[in-house]
């Protein structure tokens, strides 16, 4: 006999099996329809809030209302039992309405998300056979070629006031269709999944793995195209609890994600394992007041899992399974404690009214331990994919193990069972992947690709490049630039699904058998989906090209490339927003980076921002006690650092020649660097260690002297090349940050009335700015002294009192146009140190006398 013959399982084991574990005990079907069940907490509870979404609040009262009337419109307009109606409606209580009318009319809801391509709603809209598309005015335009016709609602206002708001009487079994939600197919054409209210009942009404209560307040953070808002929608309002909605710039946010969850007491939640990773790795207590957190869409995090419950909660921490094919959650899995070094955290047993099964190839039980596919079952099951009787047939099968007539959905993901009677997830047997939460068909993207006329042939592979960092990359054997194929799939898939790196072939690699041989695509390059490189043209733009290689871990990133053409995506657009904030002091919405994903584009919002004075409110610079060691900047920890792994080195000196022309007071001069000393803390400051951690240590005002090197007794031709000679020499001495002092002076005279003195300072305790002001502060303080006068210096409480003013000016550029004024004003007139021929380039490294400025004093 074949071995797939053999009976491997004993009675016992295959009753476990197939009994006990498979959930196929609590087997029936629930009762009632979801506004159905609506309705009853209407009755009860009808001044209770059911929807808040910014600074909007609907009760259960006016929710029935409102669905009523536009439930009456619908059915003048024609809508019938089962007809489909689309909505294209952006998150709001609105749209929640639209929902619940939708099914009061006895049709079903599909989800149209405005942020796809014009042409890909067109694809779904066709495919659902939509009787009427429900949206608002200012996305009509982007709707024109759907069928089924159009109902703007911000345009109907009048007409549902008009409208009595008694419910219809339209009676909707529980078999009916509720809504139809469309995933990503394998043959480059989306398909439509039909739900039945029982399916969303069953989902969220007397279930185990979480039972929500009307004291509850669900936050939701899903797009109305992701099944996990079934889920937060219905979850809510057939439970008496309080639908929150949060915009989607706050859910991205991890810091705004978790002051909005505190803030609006929110006590449920669903995120996908991307998201709940992001948000526990930068606010780790961010749930410690929830009561029910689930997280799914992907293999989770079990280290992300651990640091959640470390920081104290929520009180009820969920793994969360299921396809959409199964309404929203087949399976989940109570983690209370994640053991160290664990690679994966179960997916549990089944949901209530469902079963899970673990099947080999030959539809037997696969034991204990034993991969096999995971099928599931029971009350949660879909009807099917809406005209596609093949497709149901292939993916929807009998269950030989439930009661006649029972149908099993085959997952496609590899799991097994552990000894705990859990479901370990282990993979998938076909090519279809999750990134972000988003179920992807790599064959669809490969086929819409191809539909392009210059690809001769293409492939579509996800590569994981780091632990959880999944991405597509699309390999295409095309004359056809990578820009212009992008381009191609960005009009007609949405943003989730387009590759973030292309890599264009002459022919696909084959294996001997004539099939694509992955192993021998190559890696795409780092910034393969960037174009010709462009350097930055400004500090804002220096800055945030920075900000953006190092979120997109590439080594350098132009000012024209596009941020999501480089791999970019809605999580780590978030990241961006983040360090803008906390490098520039600007509040950029997210939808800017969206709006304006290159370094340029991004470049000109924050301008524009910093300019406007819109960016965050600066806190006043106030003293600081000195009777205790101080902190290190960021910049100056880095220089530190490098210190310490590289002692003795000059490539962090600043030395600042200047020649001096005319009769030179020492004396005056000598007063002018003690009182420039005396005034500045950081040319006194020196960096020790405390406790192993450096801190910068403030010394008291000391006299400073003066080094006079006198160069008179050699001849006049030899004066200036060993003048260079010192200036290099002294540049190039290393500084000791623990001893100190970090500002070396000297003054070399030539002749008569011909000097060069010399400032060297260390990059930890000055800048580029710094100099200016050094030099302008010595000139007024050796004229006062010369002449016996106070300086007329500001008080430097004054002089930078303003930080956050001043920032703004030096970032947007007009800093640098005064300090070329300044420049240009002291340089006139005055004779260079040498003459540097221009018909060569020359760089400070090559030749110091590329450092040196002329004033007269």
């Amino acid at each position: 006999r074949r071995l797939s013959e053999l009976e491997l399982l004993g009675a016992a084991e295959r009753r476990q099996l197939l009994a006990e574990w498979s959930g196929a005990g609590a087997q029936g079907a629930p009762a009632g329809c979801v506004h159905g069940l609506f309705a009853e907490w209407v009755a009860r509870t009808p001044g209770a809030v059911a929807l808040r979404f910014a600074d909007e609040e609907v009760t259960y009262a006016e929710l029935e209302e409102r669905a009523n009337r536009l439930a009456r419109l619908l059915v003048r307009r024609g809508i019938v039992l089962e007809s489909r109606v689309g909505l294209c409606l952006e998150r709001s209580a609105e749209l929640v309405v639209a929902m619940l009318a939708v099914l009061k009319a006895g049709a079903a809801y599909v989800p149209l998300d405005p942020a796809y391509p014009a042409e890909r709603l067109a694809l779904m809209a066709e495919d659902a056979g939509l009787a009427a598309l429900l949206t608002r005015e200012h996305l009509r335009d982007a709707l024109a070629g759907l069928a089924g016709g159009t109902l703007c609602l911000d345009t109907l206002a009048g007409e549902l006031a008009a409208t009595p708001a008694e419910p219809l009487r339209v009676e909707v079994p529980a078999e009916a269709l509720a809504y139809v939600i469309y995933t990503s197919g394998s043959t480059g054409r989306p398909k439509g999944v039909a739900v039945p209210h029982r399916g969303v009942v069953r989902l969220v009404r007397e279930t185990d793995f979480a039972q929500l209560e009307a004291s509850d307040r669900v936050v939701q953070v899903s797009n109305m195209s992701f099944d996990a808002a079934t889920f937060e929608v219905w979850g809510a309002l057939l439970n008496g609890s309080c639908l929150v909605g949060a915009e989607r710039e706050v859910v991205l946010s991890p810091e705004r994600l978790a002051d909005f969850l505190r803030r609006e007491g929110v006590t449920a939640t669903f995120l996908t394992s991307a998201l709940f990773n992001q948000t526990v790795r930068a606010v780790p207590g961010a749930f410690a007041t929830m009561r029910h957190v689930l997280v799914g869409g992907d293999a989770v995090d079990p280290t992300a899992m651990r640091a959640a419950l470390e920081a104290g909660g929520p009180e009820r921490l969920l793994n969360a399974y299921g396809p959409t094919e199964n309404t929203t959650f087949s399976a989940w899995h109570r983690v209370e404690a994640v053991e160290a070094g664990a690679a994966t955290v179960p997916i549990g047993r089944a949901v209530a009214i469902s079963t899970l099964y673990v099947l080999d190839a030959a539809l037997n039980p696969a034991p204990v331990g034993v991969a096999g596919e995971l099928y599931v079952g029971g009350a949660g099951v879909a009807r099917g994919y809406l005209g596609r009787p093949e497709l149901t047939a292939e993916k929807f099968v009998p269950d030989a193990f439930g009661p006649a007539g029972a149908r099993l959905y085959r997952t496609g993901d590899r799991v097994r069972w552990n000894t705990a009677g859990a479901i370990e997830f282990l993979g998938r047997v076909d090519h279809q992947v999750k990134i972000r939460g988003f179920r992807i068909e790599p064959g669809e993207v490969a086929a819409v690709l191809l539909e392009h006329p210059a690809v001769r042939d293409a492939l579509v592979v996800v590569r994981e490049d780091g632990p959880g960092e999944r991405r597509l990359v699309a390999y295409a054997a095309a004359e056809a630039p990578t820009a212009e194929l992008r381009e191609h799939l960005r009009g007609r898939l949405p943003e989730y699904m387009v590759p973030s790196a292309f890599v264009v072939l002459e022919v696909l690699p084959l294996t001997p058998n004539g099939k694509v041989d992955r192993s021998a695509l190559p890696e795409p390059e780092a910034g393969s989906g960037a174009g010709a490189y462009v350097a930055p043209r400004g500090a804002v733009e220096e800055l945030l090209a920075e900000i953006f290689a190092g979120v997109l871990e590439q080594e350098r990133v132009g000012v024209e490339d596009d941020f999501f053409a480089l791999g970019g995506h809605s999580l780590l657009a978030t990241r961006v927003v983040s360090r803008v904030r906390e490098v520039l002091g600007v509040e950029l919405p997210l939808r800017a980076l969206f709006e304006a994903p290159t370094v340029a584009g991004l470049a000109a919002r924050a301008d524009q921002a910093l300019r406007e004075g819109s960016g965050l409110a600066a806190p006043p610079l106030v003293p600081v006690p000195r009777d205790r060691p101080l902190p290190l900047s960021f910049a100056q920890q880095r220089l530190w650092f490098i210190d310490r792994l590289e002692p003795g080195s000059a490539a962090y000196n600043m030395p600042f020649p200047l020649r001096l022309r005319g009769v030179l007071d020492v004396r005056a001069l000598e007063q002018a660097l003690e009182e420039l000393v005396r005034r500045h803390e950081t040319l006194r400051t020196v960096f020790a260690r405390v406790d192993g951690e450096p801190v910068q240590v403030i010394r008291e005002p000391a006299p400073v002297a003066l080094e006079v090197t006198d160069l008179r007794d050699l001849p006049e031709e030899e004066r200036e090349g060993e003048a260079l000679r010192v200036v290099a020499e002294e540049a190039a001495g290393p500084f000791d940050l623990e001893a100190g002092p970090l500002l070396r002076s000297c003054l070399l005279r030539l002749g008569d009335e011909e000097w060069v003195l010399l400032f060297t300072l260390h990059h930890i305790v000055s800048d580029g700015w710094s100099l200016g002001v050094l030099v302008r502060e010595v000139c007024e303080l050796y004229a006062a002294f010369r002449e016996g006068r106070e300086p007329a210096l500001p008080e430097l409480s004054v002089q930078y009192a303003d930080f956050a003013a001043w920032q703004r000016v030096w970032l947007t550029g007009e800093v640098l146009e005064r300090q070329l004024g300044w420049w240009r004003e002291a340089l006139s007139g005055a004779p260079p140190l040498l003459e540097i021929p221009t018909d060569r380039p020359r760089t400070l490294a090559q030749d110091p006398r590329g450092a040196a400025s002329t004033f007269s004093l």
